[in-house]
């Protein structure tokens, strides 16, 4: 039973992902030879997803099918007569499901990418069935009981490690998920997961019919507008069939450029405003309500388990151990970034109050004059950098540190089926020998999510056989004329590597068994890796090769470079105070117990014991929410970003003390060989531990954010 992977991230700091489990499914009587979502995957490279042959009729009968074909292979397991031992058992359950893997990788795509009101229909009858379909086996009997057989028996200590570790996920996992509860209980938590599951759906269904609003700009909005987000606004509403209109779409990829670049304060207010609100207008659309229902639900199967809090059940296997440890790194962080806030308001309102613009800085004023800030302290302005940030140059610039590295080569292919004419496809190779395929869908459409994300089509492993892996980076970049270069902010181009990170973890994976390679690794570790891969963007070797000036085709200035370095602690109180007021109500919200919540009213006391600054807000609002709400992925768990950010800046200081810099071969090598190939077959501490020499340090995060370093770290 092997797990998907779906990584998220609506900017460089972080974001969001599905973790969409392989056991979920129920009986059908649906044809098995016809469906086209039930077919072997055929095809070069061990066989690609049919996406040319999909219908949204096939998905209901296809997960009905494969379901019934799952939980024949669990009673398989469990009707085996001879003892349990890990091959006939673990190893068992890792070659179950492969069909339902199948038929899900083509249902979580279409969620995220292809959504229509048909689909949702489809989500909304399955995604319940789905999660029950999860609980019949993390609470059969006869499973367990093998599976703690196998755990508990002295043949353990011979197993291999990676085995041990498998071992060790699948008891704990069952165990966690209930497997030990009375008959009672276990219905109760199966009755919770299925109402949940619903509510999940419905949240992310209420979040994206608001993403698919849009905000009409007039004349006057569109005063001093640059050119290209003129070209956007105009595109946007030519592909809603608007010909002539103007429009900013409620999602961040056309929100946060524009509230950074347009001079009319009356505009960013209104464009402000609506997606802030998003998810939070009353109506059909809202989701405090849904919230509300989701905690309570949460803390009940919490306490059904044996925990105190859902935070608690949800950190006991993360790298974190317990939520208080989560907290406190939060909060010693959470101090420097508000006083730099301050220091960084003060410099904005100076600039206010020199044009005599007679207000107050606003949420909707900080984007525009941070950049008014940055030009007159490092004399940058980031509109002299887009111009070199071509998307095409800098995905070529992607592989080519990508190969220094770890030695992968990307070469487009073309004929392969693909889910939209957007997608390209490309074949990655290392040394002349076959790794895996990236898909790459860059731009945002109707129907597609927000943000950005990775996404594993399949997980490689070699348990019975070599099989590769398929992986995918999906964006939301506007596009504009056809024949133009697109080119994307220093924001968006950090974006890109990040998740770029996250496809080179999984095509790094070199595990047997496919339940621990790639990027199936603990929540607060997964983003390591990711986060990470974004030094390379400012390393002068890929932006003097790949930062192209897209009319003149000269590489950026090395001054221009000069002041990005310079400046490249800029906004990081605003950064990091933004994603933490997110992480920090995430964790309070699950903290808060059997209570009743009201959650723009908890969110607004909790943020005013923070002391948040007001001309910040979160960076998801609790009813926007998606990582949290959408699914239980990253509820609890929004810290992980901060976590993964306090390894990332420490192993990144690995490389840049090295002799070769972030080009270093040994360091690389380390990277390879202790981090990225080991997916979840050892721990995480001890990968880390094994790159560095020593266990992680908070002084290269408080460095790296230019805030003060306590004494020792």
């Amino acid at each position: 039973m092997q797990r998907r992977m779906f990584l998220a991230s609506a900017a460089a700091s972080g974001a969001a992902v599905a973790l969409n489990p392989s056991f979920a499914m129920a009986e059908s009587n649906a044809s098995w030879g016809t469906n086209p979502l039930l077919q072997k995957w055929t095809g070069p490279h061990g066989g690609v997803p049919a996406f040319d042959k999909v219908k949204v009729a096939d998905f209901k009968p296809a997960l009905e099918a494969a379901m019934a074909k799952n939980l024949a292979e669990i009673d398989a397991i469990t009707a085996n007569t001879a003892a349990p031992t890990f091959d006939n058992t673990i190893g068992a359950l890792e070659d179950a499901g492969r069909s339902l893997n199948d038929v899900s990788t083509y249902y979580y795509i279409w969620g995220s990418n292809m959504s229509t009101p048909d689909f949702q229909a489809v989500e909304e009858v399955m995604d319940p069935i789905l999660s029950a379909h999860g609980d019949k086996i993390t609470q059969n009997a006869a499973l367990f009981a093998r599976i703690e057989a196998v755990y508990n028996s002295p043949a353990k200590a011979k197993l291999t490690p990676e085995q041990q570790r498998v071992l060790w996920i699948y008891y704990t996992n069952f165990v966690r998920a209930g497997a030990k509860l009375s008959p009672a209980a276990k219905t109760r938590v199966g009755a919770i997961n299925t109402e949940l599951a619903g509510l999940y759906t419905k949240f992310s269904q209420n979040l994206l019919a608001d993403e698919n609003t849009w905000i009409e700009l007039g004349d006057a909005d569109l005063v001093g507008l640059p050119e290209g987000l003129k070209a956007a606004a105009a595109s946007n509403a030519e592909s809603r069939k608007l010909p002539g209109k103007f429009i900013v779409v409620n999602t961040r990829s056309s929100v946060d450029p524009f509230l950074t670049e347009s001079p009319v304060r009356a505009a960013r207010e209104k464009v402000w405003k609506a997606f802030v609100n998003r998810g939070d207008n009353g109506g059909a659309t809202d989701n405090n309500v849904i919230i509300s229902k989701i905690l309570k639900l949460r803390v009940e199967r919490a306490k059904l388990l044996g925990y105190k809090t859902h935070a608690h059940w949800r950190l006991e296997n993360a790298m974190a151990k317990t939520p208080e440890n989560a907290m406190a790194l939060m909060e010693a962080v959470w101090r420097p970034a508000i006083a730099q806030v301050a220091i960084d308001v003060a410099d904005m309102q100076a600039i206010i109050d020199g044009e005599k613009g007679g207000f107050k800085l606003e949420p909707w004023d900080y984007r525009f004059y941070a950049e008014k800030v940055r030009k007159a302290k490092y004399d940058l302005d980031m509109n002299e950098v887009k111009p070199y940030l071509q998307l095409d140059k800098l995905r070529e610039g992607m592989f080519w540190a990508s190969g220094q590295l770890y030695g992968f080569e990307f070469k487009k292919i073309d004929g392969l089926p693909v889910y939209h004419e957007d997608i390209t496809v490309y074949e990655v190779t290392r040394a002349g020998k076959h790794v895996g395929l990236w898909y790459f869908d860059p731009y945002a459409r109707p129907g597609k999510r927000s943000g950005a994300w990775m996404n594993a089509y399949r997980t490689q492993e070699r348990f019975k056989g070599e099989i590769t892996t398929i992986v995918s980076n999906n964006s939301n970049f506007i596009k504009g004329k056809p024949g133009e270069p697109l080119l994307i902010s220093w924001d968006d181009a950090t974006t890109l590597f990040h998740e770029f990170g996250h496809a080179i973890h999984g095509l790094n994976a070199n595990a047997t068994y496919p339940s621990v390679s790639g990027t199936n690794v603990a929540r607060d570790y997964v983003e390591f890796p990711s986060q990470l891969n974004e030094h390379w963007l400012p390393t002068k070797e890929v932006l003097n090769q790949f930062a192209l000036h897209y009319q003149t085709g000269e590489p950026i200035p090395r001054a221009l470079v000069d002041k990005i370095e310079a400046a490249g602690k800029f906004g990081e109180g605003f950064g990091t105070t933004e994603y933490l007021a997110s992480a920090l109500i995430d964790m309070k919200l699950h903290l808060a117990g059997d209570v009743d919540i009201d959650p723009d009213k908890f969110e607004r006391e909790e943020l005013n014991k923070l002391n948040m600054p007001k001309e910040i807000v979160m960076r998801h609002r609790t009813p926007q929410f998606g990582h949290v709400f959408s699914g239980d992925g990253y509820s609890a768990g929004y810290y992980s970003y901060l976590w993964s950010d306090t390894l990332t800046a420490d192993a990144a200081e690995a490389f840049a003390e090295a002799p070769g810099g972030f080009y270093d071969k040994a360091v690389a090598k380390r990277l390879h060989d202790d981090i990225m190939s080991k997916g979840n077959t050892i721990d995480p501490v001890d990968q880390f531990r094994a790159f560095r020499g020593r266990d992680v340090k908070i002084g290269a995060l408080m460095r790296k954010r230019g805030f003060p370093v306590p004494p020792g770290a």
